[in-house]
């Protein structure tokens, strides 16, 4: 019998437990500057809990069928190894849909909730056939060359103004992924429903974060999700892109520790 893996993690800290999860095709690398600075300068604002989601990072794929639903449950067993009846639960991209996913499953296990330059509502059908191009395309190569090479994924990623230093470390990341692991997650993110409900059912503190020159995620799809959400504070961050936790690290932490106070 193949047992789903429970995922590979780094974590920091002993306060508030905070869980943050990582955007398409990165790892919890990602989340460096998050990890080093939200515990605080004792390590007691928060205990930070970064997992490479399936096949990304240091975390296996597995044999199941994609599913953003596996996702959350190997977020649920993660807290079960961990001792945890209850986190905040932050994504970013994909890792706001996993996370919107594991509202969905595990609501009472959700303190908290973080939504960073992503979307609760469903990809319309022609995203839907180019996610399964991608999916296709780096499974028929061997390589996730094609996510950087083509489809130039890390300047669709960030804002213009962007650190050449920053942009070459997204494109090694990207270049890094498993293919197995890109399709599995492109059909996964095609598959997932309507989250707007979910959100709405939340009656916890919430944060919204966006980048202003999002053009992957932009400002209307945090908006819709803000104002489904029963307690939550929507912050739009200047002259940065998708990733905002890697481009403006000091403005995303604020808003971090802004949701982790209002707990």
């Amino acid at each position: 019998m193949t047992f789903p893996p429970v995922p590979a993690f780094r974590e920091r800290g002993s306060g508030i437990p905070l869980v943050l999860l990582h955007a398409f095709p990165l790892s919890a690398r990602m989340w460096e500057s998050q990890l080093e600075l939200l515990p605080g300068p004792d390590g007691q604002d928060a205990r930070v809990i970064t997992p490479d989601q399936r096949g990304f990072g240091a975390t296996p794929l597995g044999s199941e069928e994609p599913s953003l639903d596996l996702a959350a449950d190997d977020l649920a067993r993660l807290l079960d190894q961990l001792g945890l009846e209850r986190a905040v639960i932050g994504g970013l991209s994909m890792g706001g849909y996993a996370a919107m996913a594991f509202a969905r499953l595990h609501p009472g296990r959700v303190a908290g909730l973080l939504l960073a330059d992503t979307k609760a509502t469903e990809d319309p059908a022609e995203v839907k056939e180019a996610r399964e191009r991608i999916a296709r395309a780096v499974l028929d190569r061997g390589t996730a060359s094609v996510l950087t090479d083509e489809a130039k994924l890390a300047e669709q990623l960030l804002g213009p103004a962007t650190m050449p230093e920053l942009t070459a470390y997204v494109r090694a990341q990207i270049a890094a992924a498993s293919p197995a692991a890109v399709a599995w997650a492109q059909r996964a993110m095609g598959a997932r429903g309507d989250s707007l409900d979910v959100l709405a059912g939340l009656d916890v503190p919430a944060a919204v974060v966006v980048g202003e020159a999002d053009g992957v995620t932009p400002l209307l799809d945090s908006q819709l999700m803000a104002e489904a959400l029963v307690d939550a504070e929507l912050t739009v961050i200047p002259s940065v892109g998708h990733l905002a936790s890697l481009e403006a690290p000091e403005s995303f932490n604020a808003v971090v520790r802004g949701l982790l106070r209002r707990l």
